[in-house]
């Protein structure tokens, strides 16, 4: 009897591991494609002649999202980089200034943009490579770090990402980065391992990637548009995922069969696209890589795309009197696991301190509000950068529910805490919301170009210290949305 009573509870243990296990790779599988979007318009295809990157930075709870301007740093002969998982690299004499936004303890979810005005930001891209190759135990989180510090151009950010990606190989299922410069736009398609892929976006046209690889057929003889890996296809052909007589399609090929096959993922990228051009697009999984949009895009054509739940199409799942999208059974452009948004203005017609714009966003963007930080800020406003590592999820939920304090010193938890008080009733306070949100947008971009058309006479006149100007501009959008939030809130009580 005892021993058929341990047996009984062995087999249900083993049934909770199981079933647990189950619960697990069904998370990672979720998670896998409902990430983040990212948006890439072309210089010709801008209403300003900039290369814009648009983005949102789907982590989940428990985190939190900070903000720094790292200086230009020099650093002595002989000394290295580690590259986390045991390999080094050696150190370049001097690395250059840059916007970080991190999220402490994840390793892909930071986005930069550079003095030079590269920008760099990522999406998890699951590959079908079970065979991986490392050196040094591969390289990942560090592969952003170094290309941002030493590259002055997107190719040249490419080129030494190939490299790096070929000596060490590529520690995680797959990823695209999106390498952006005031000139050109890329996607940086890597697969577990060695082997990876760059495409262009042309000029004219605006790309969009979910969390799939969304790089199709491509000349591989255009090494002006794309760059690769010199076996991409002999590897490929090796495996048995391709046959050279049908042509090279870099998705078809080297993408995680689930994630290609996923709505969560092509559905997202269907959804944008479908706001930028008149073209009837097909909902399946082979979209278009990038497409000439139906007219010139500029940062509110961004902020719309990126505030998107599949309004008015076939993909939209929530009723009209219901609470939040967030919640409708569908991964959407901006949702629940937002924590940060950002749009990259990447232009070279104007001096770098007002040319290169990082508009930020905290929590999901459709009930936030955008501020525009201009590359020549010495620092972030007070409370964009917390202290300490990322939170327990028991912290992340007290802090959330706690009741709402119009902090400006902890930008985080002030954006994060004012989602959690207004999404459950988001149909029915969104349009209060967005018309204070949008006021305070309108009023930012319309101050944004006063700005840029007097700085360089500004700038003349107080070249010792034109960070406080920009500082200061930015602190004041800033502290207009937090008192928004104030006044939102005590409304909706």
């Amino acid at each position: 009897m005892i021993k058929t009573c341990m047996k009984i509870e062995n087999s249900h243990r083993l049934l909770l591991i199981t079933f647990a296990f189950l619960l697990l790779s069904l998370f990672v599988a979720v998670n896998a494609s409902a990430g983040c979007f990212t948006i890439i318009v072309g210089k010709d295809a801008s209403a300003d002649g900039s290369v814009l990157v648009a983005h949102n930075e789907d982590a989940g709870p428990p985190v939190i999202v900070n903000h720094y301007k790292i200086p230009r740093k020099t650093h002595p002969a002989g000394s290295t980089v580690e590259l986390m998982e045991g390999g080094y690299i050696e150190q370049v004499p001097e690395t250059y200034s840059y916007i970080w936004s991190e999220i402490p303890d994840l390793y892909f979810s930071d986005s930069f943009v550079n003095e030079w005005g590269v920008c760099i930001t990522s999406n998890a891209c699951p590959s079908r490579e079970d065979r991986p190759e490392f050196s040094d135990g591969g390289i990942s989180k560090m592969l952003r770090h170094i290309l941002i510090q030493r590259s002055k151009t997107a190719r040249e950010a490419i080129e030494l990402a190939g490299e790096l990606v070929e000596r060490f190989g590529y520690d995680s299922s797959g990823r695209t980065y999106t390498i952006c410069d005031p000139d050109e736009g890329w996607l940086f398609a890597v697969v577990h391992g060695r082997h990876w892929l760059a495409h262009r976006v042309p000029d004219d046209q605006v790309a969009m990637i979910a969390n799939v690889y969304s790089i199709r057929e491509v000349d591989l003889n255009d090494y002006k548009n794309v760059i690769a890996s010199d076996d991409i296809l002999s590897y490929a052909s090796k495996r048995g995922w391709l046959n050279p007589e049908d042509g090279f399609d870099f998705a078809a090929t080297y993408a995680h069969r689930q994630a290609l096959a996923d709505t969560n993922n092509f559905g997202r990228q269907w959804s944008g696209l479908c706001q930028v051009t008149d073209e009837r697009l097909k909902l399946n999984s082979k979209l278009p890589s990038s497409l000439e949009p139906n007219r010139k895009l500029d940062v509110t054509d961004m902020m719309k795309i990126l505030r998107n739940h599949h309004e008015g199409t076939d993909l939209d799942l929530q009723e009209p009197s219901s609470g939040s999208p967030h919640q409708a059974g569908k991964s959407t452009i901006c949702s629940w696991a937002t924590q940060t948004s950002f749009i990259a203005q990447l232009r070279s017609d104007l001096p770098r301190e007002v040319g290169l714009v990082y508009w930020a966003c905290l929590g999901s963007p459709c009930i936030s509000c955008y501020t525009p930080f201009c590359f020549g800020i010495d620092k972030f406003p007070e409370g964009f950068a917390l202290d300490g590592d990322a939170p327990t999820l028991v912290e992340f939920r007290q802090n959330a529910a706690a009741p709402f304090t119009a902090d400006s010193d902890q930008a985080f938890w002030t954006f994060i805490n004012f989602y959690h008080k207004v999404d459950a009733r988001h149909a029915f306070n969104l349009e209060f919301i967005r018309s204070k949100f949008d006021l305070i947008e309108a009023d930012a971009l319309a101050k944004q170009k006063q700005l840029e058309v007097m700085f360089p006479t500004v700038h003349k006149k107080h070249r010792a210290n034109p960070t406080k100007l920009l500082r200061e501009h930015s602190r004041e959008i800033y502290l207009s949305t937090i008192s928004a939030m104030d006044e939102i809130i005590q409304k909706l009580k």
